[in-house]
């Protein structure tokens, strides 16, 4: 072992407390502390952080950790200064007497580590601060946000590239917990990488069981899976709204679960209060916008929830892996229906404008890769690791194990000839109409409306009785996600899309589990033929 191996393994154990490195740790450490630069695609929870701390404290000088958001330096530097590590940050929250005084300290050599956000490194201050003192690195956190394929990019990112021509011999370490292939190309060229190694995690965590359900009434949905699988437990809710949030953790107090809420309107000093709750006390529920979470170090959560469908299937992988970090059982759950799917394509649709095609195209993409890995009836492990470029098993059903579908025992039905009535109805009543009342029209009610626009008259009136109405929402549901149908209007009417020809020629076989409960009580044991459905062809 070579004796910058032992320096590390000492700085190991005696500041940050293991015994032993995690995966590619070790090696990562090494190439950074000899002054090489690299990418690191670690999954959230797999040690990223220590990857550029621990050489800081190797390499002379301070390492410049570029970090995104306020919360995480803040809470990292708090983890560094319990371990005895020269750590601060340098944010908007401080004044510019307190920001002298560390700029002071920083030409002083007092500190090991300074957190900033790009938007300050950016600055002509700064750089002349920097210019003045030895640094021992640059340490680009989220990383994914220097590219435009990325899930979140800031175009403040995008001028990294400055630094190697403004402080040529310093290593770089760029880090993120989820790029795809073309992200981690683009994240290279950006910040002008050139040909340096690229250190590649698995995504797996096996821990985590992944579980996606159709939304009944999310919040009772919620309560019941926490008293029944983890009571007493800590755990994250992420909801998409700010109300939401407060909201929902005032329903679990008032149903005797413990939940603080955690958003970007709050008062700093009541969410720092409620992050600091979260992390020392045992037992607590965050339910929080996605502006919670990056950084947080508390190993055992046990499960992660989505109330509402995040952006990407980035987002969601990397939120759902704050759970279980410690290596125990833990559960990514999340309900959601097509006010998800809706909400989503209209918001692409409504940025489309503003944005370049080839990006707008990878959004869409991102967000029909998302609904995709909500709509599978095979392993949602095997399509999140299909989805990074991680080969996986794709050619079985049932892979992991340790998601829901691989644990149901609800078959796989074909439903070809119901998505046939329900595309037919969609035409037959002139695309005018949201799912709820194209529903009441295939299983036959006599309502006042459907009788005053006449559709109790049109030839997919009341052919659908062979499913109850939530096995109709789910079929509703699936369609939509996959782009047989768009939503448009202020009320979201439903429209064929182009794509719907092929089911209503028989050449898209459509495939969902559906149980007993799904189907209506005189037709449960009937099966789902090809034989008698009125359904039109798009022309």
């Amino acid at each position: 072992m070579t004796s910058l191996a032992v320096r590390a393994q000492t700085l190991l154990r005696e500041i940050f407390g293991y015994t032993e490195f995690r995966g590619q740790q070790a090696e990562i450490i090494t190439h950074i502390a000899n002054g090489n630069s690299c990418l690191v695609l670690m999954p959230t929870g797999g040690g990223k952080s220590l990857c550029y701390q621990l050489p800081a404290l190797l390499r002379d000088g301070v390492a410049i950790v570029i970090s995104p958001l306020i919360a995480l330096m803040e809470n990292q530097v708090s983890v560094l200064h319990e371990r005895g590590v020269r750590a601060t940050y340098l944010n908007s929250t401080q004044t510019s007497k307190a920001a002298a005084v560390i700029e002071q300290d920083m030409l002083a050599g007092n500190y090991d580590l300074v957190y900033v956000a790009p938007e300050r490194l950016l600055t002509n201050r700064f750089h002349a601060l920097l210019q003045r003192i030895p640094i021992a690195l640059f340490a680009i956190d989220e990383a994914h946000c220097v590219s435009q394929w990325g899930h979140d990019f800031r175009p403040e990112y995008g001028r990294l590239s400055m630094l190697p021509e403004k402080f040529p011999g310093v290593p770089r370490i760029a880090l993120t917990a989820s790029a795809d292939a073309r992200t981690r190309t683009d994240i290279l060229r950006c910040l002008e990488l050139g040909q340096a190694r690229a250190f590649i995690s698995s995504f797996d965590r096996p821990n985590l069981c992944y579980r996606i359900t159709a939304r009944s009434n999310s919040r009772r949905q919620l309560l019941n899976f926490i008293r029944n699988q983890h009571p007493g437990e800590a755990g994250i809710v992420y909801c998409q709204s700010r109300k939401k949030t407060e909201e929902t953790a005032a329903w679990l107090n008032a149903n005797h679960i413990p939940a603080l809420a955690y958003h970007a309107g709050m008062e700093t000093p009541v969410r720092t209060q409620h992050q600091k709750k979260f992390l020392r006390e045992n037992g607590i529920v965050m339910i929080a916008t996605s502006a919670f979470g990056l950084g947080i170090d508390k190993p055992d959560i046990r499960f992660v929830a989505h109330l509402d469908l995040p952006r990407s299937i980035e987002s969601y992988y990397q939120e759902t892996g704050r759970a279980g970090r410690d290596g125990l059982p833990a559960d990514a759950w999340m309900v959601y229906g097509p006010s998800d799917i809706i909400r989503l394509r209209y918001q692409a649709e409504s940025n489309a404008g503003q944005i370049s095609i080839p990006v707008q195209q990878a959004a869409t993409a991102r967000l029909d890769a998302l609904l995709a890995l909500c709509e599978t009836t095979a392993c949602r492990r095997t399509r999140l690791l299909d989805y990074f470029g991680e080969p996986s098993d794709s050619s079985s059903e049932l892979a992991c194990g340790n998601c829901d579908a691989c644990l149901t025992t609800t078959p796989v039905q074909d439903v070809t000839l119901a998505a046939q009535k329900a595309l037919s109805c969609v035409y037959r009543t002139g695309q005018n109409f949201g799912m709820e009342y194209l529903i009441d029209v295939l299983t036959g009610k006599q309502t006042n409306r459907i009788r005053q626009w006449g559709h109790d008259r049109v030839s997919t009136f009341g052919i659908g009785h062979e499913l109850s109405i939530e096995g109709w929402r789910i079929v509703f549901r699936h369609l939509l996600a996959l782009g047989y149908f768009t939503a448009g209007g202020e009320r979201f009417t439903l429209q064929l899309a182009p794509a719907a020809r092929g089911i209503l020629r028989g050449e898209t076989r459509i495939k969902l589990r559906l149980s007993p409960y799904h189907h209506s009580a005189s037709h449960q044991q009937a099966p789902i033929g090809l034989s008698a459905p009125d359904v039109c062809e798009i022309r």
